[in-house]
């Protein structure tokens, strides 16, 4: 037999021995424990015939007809309301058990005149057998839940993995120091002149009869006329007039020693950006290792399970979750990183029906006392095989966003692109992107940008590394002339805290509820430009009633004011709207007013507002 058939048996025996408890006459725990006992799937058939049992043995004759009669009416209750509702709330079998014993107690005297209970005494024991299933309910299911044990084996296991983990992560760091520790190197090195010397005098004047009189040691005309004419094509890309004549003066072959030299040095130029592209490959090299280790160590240190200290918690989640219906064969709850907590269910239909996941999330709800959601890719119902729901704890704001847009006229595509990206963890980002130019080219441009920056932040980068990341593609791609803005906005919907990122983008406004309108300026160079980008930051905090405004740089170039930013504070200030898809569309109104009904330029406006749940 194992552990639960244990626990079945010594539940029975309990069953068997409460029989012996009178109490005014009345036997209230035989109906009691029984309902609550008996609302567990498990042991049904073992728990009535302990409690037969122990009416045989400890009852009076006349009263174990009435109590049989109550246990009867309590099964067959529960089995019908199984039957028909595919549940059974505790509630349901305490009034079975408690309704059921009263009318035995009080119409079930013409079976036994001679030991009647008094009505106070019947009611008192019907208020007392409710009570006690309620209660016991949930403490029997607490007692055959089966507790796993901390496997010490899987324990140090688990130990293992995360240090490895961490051990390749600080690997990665090394080896990403190491490609950053290569200097990139600007200008040629004095090294380099004296190899490009050496390589000129080798060519030419290695073959002249005065190359004995001209290189002699005591002889330092050369080497000086030589160090002039390098070092003016070194500063100038070519020999100076006065590098030329002075070579013309000292040497019969100075238009070959001149184009040798530039020859010379045209190779030396190469070589320097060939390796400089090297380096930069490395550093691209060294962000990506970066990357990797940022992602090693935040899956080493990963959310905390709280089972042990909140059984509790998960018996209650099993226990509603069996009155709905719902057998949940796994329950585990998670702290994340960020402090907010995550359920994982893995539930099935008991009754092998569809049972909806509404019903779940109230039962996850109700046991930890927090709001809860579901995945938005998880299923609508639950059905007869078991599946994984996820639950998340609500955040304390919900955005709504809209966004309005023109194309440039002759245009027959927006280079503009745009993405609302809402993460499970609470998290809101807005993106958006305008590419060089205008038309098909502009567009997959910017569109590239704005699916790059999705793919990179799903997968668990920060915006920052991310933004360098995708920076450093678009520069490796190298189309000529092919360069694109990037404006996020993260918006942490537990808190209402907001991260700007702007490389190249035009200005973000903030409209606060009471009217008042902030903006937020960049002058860093668009993605793909080099390397080297920066990456312009800011912190805002935003609370209820708030809206977030993001714009191309073709919304402000054509207003025609002095001070466009402004302006369109104004224009902002100015409209009387909750609605985020209404505003953006009444800014691109407002905008083309001032610009004559013409759209000189792609034109996007992404607007969003935070409100509290």
């Amino acid at each position: 037999m194992n552990r639960t058939g244990w626990k079945q048996l010594a539940l029975s025996i309990v069953g068997a021995l409460l029989c012996r408890i009178s109490i005014m006459g009345c036997y209230p725990f035989v109906p009691a424990y029984f309902a609550a006992v008996y609302l567990e799937e498990g042991g049904r058939w073992l728990i009535a015939v302990g409690m037969l049992t122990g009416m045989v043995a400890f009852l009076p004759i006349t009263v174990i007809a009435k109590y049989a009669m109550a246990l009867l009416l309590i099964g067959i209750t529960v089995r019908l309301s199984e039957w028909v509702e595919k549940r059974c709330y505790a509630v349901v079998a305490a009034l079975a058990a408690a309704g059921g014993t009263l009318s035995l107690s009080v119409f079930g005297g013409i079976f036994d005149f001679r030991n009647q209970v008094t009505v106070a005494a019947a009611v008192c024991e019907a208020l007392f057998i409710f009570g006690f299933v309620l209660l016991a309910a949930r403490g029997v299911h607490l007692f055959l839940e089966e507790k796993e044990a901390v496997d010490a084996v899987k324990c140090a296991r688990d130990v293992y993995q995360e240090q490895r983990l961490l051990n390749y992560a600080k690997s990665f760091e090394g080896l990403s120091k190491t490609f950053l520790s290569m200097t990139r190197r600007v200008d040629i090195q004095p090294e380099e002149m004296g190899r490009i010397h050496q390589e000129i005098t080798g060519r030419v004047c290695s073959g002249c009869d005065a190359c004995a009189i001209c290189w002699a040691p005591a002889n330092h005309t050369m080497y000086g006329v030589f160090s002039q004419m390098i070092g003016t094509m070194l500063q100038n890309g070519e020999a100076d007039e006065e590098a030329r004549q002075e070579l013309a003066a000292n040497c019969r072959f100075a238009g070959y020693v001149e184009r040798e030299a530039m020859a010379a040095f045209e190779q030396a130029r190469a070589n320097k950006a060939w390796y400089n592209r090297l380096l930069e490959n490395r550093e691209v090299i060294a962000q990506q290792l970066d990357a990797m280790a940022f992602i090693m160590q935040d899956c080493a240190s990963d959310a905390k399970l709280l089972d042990g200290e909140e059984k509790r918690k998960l018996s209650e989640i099993r226990f509603r979750a069996k009155e709905c219906g719902i057998v949940a064969e796994e329950a585990h709850l998670y702290r994340k990183n960020d402090g907010h907590l995550q359920a994982v269910i893995k539930a099935r239909s008991k009754w092998g029906n569809c049972v909806p996941v509404k019903e779940l999330t109230k039962v996850v709800e109700g046991a930890l006392d927090l709001h809860m959601k579901p995945h938005k890719d998880a299923r609508a119902f639950i059905g007869k095989d078991a599946a994984e729901i996820v639950y998340e704890e609500e955040p304390s704001f919900h955005a709504v966003h809209g966004v309005a847009r023109l194309t440039k006229e002759g245009a027959a595509v927006s280079g503009d692109n745009f993405s609302f990206l809402e993460k499970e963890d609470g998290e809101l980002v807005l993106s958006l992107s305008d590419g060089m130019g205008f038309g098909d080219r502009a567009c997959k441009e910017s569109e590239l940008v704005v699916d790059l920056l999705e793919r990179f932040i799903e997968a668990g980068f920060t915006k920052d590394t991310a933004i360098k990341m995708l920076n450093s593609s678009m520069v490796i791609r190298g189309e000529d002339e092919q360069y694109s803005t990037v404006d996020i906005s993260s918006v942490n919907l537990y808190t209402g805290e907001t991260s700007f990122y702007k490389i190249g983008a035009s200005a973000t406004f903030i409209r606060h509820k009471n009217g008042d309108v902030e903006c937020l300026l960049s002058t860093s160079l668009p993605v793909g430009v080099s390397f080297e980008i920066e990456i312009e930051q800011a912190k805002k905090q935003l609370s209820d009633g708030d809206f977030l405004v993001m714009i191309t740089d073709g919304v402000l170039e054509y207003l025609h004011t002095d001070r466009p930013e402004e302006t369109l504070e104004e224009i902002i200030s100015d409209i009387k709207t909750n609605h985020p898809g209404l505003l953006a569309k009444k800014i691109l109104d407002r905008v083309m007013v001032y610009t004559g009904g013409e759209v000189q330029d792609d034109m996007t406006v992404l607007a969003a507002a935070i409100w509290e749940n």
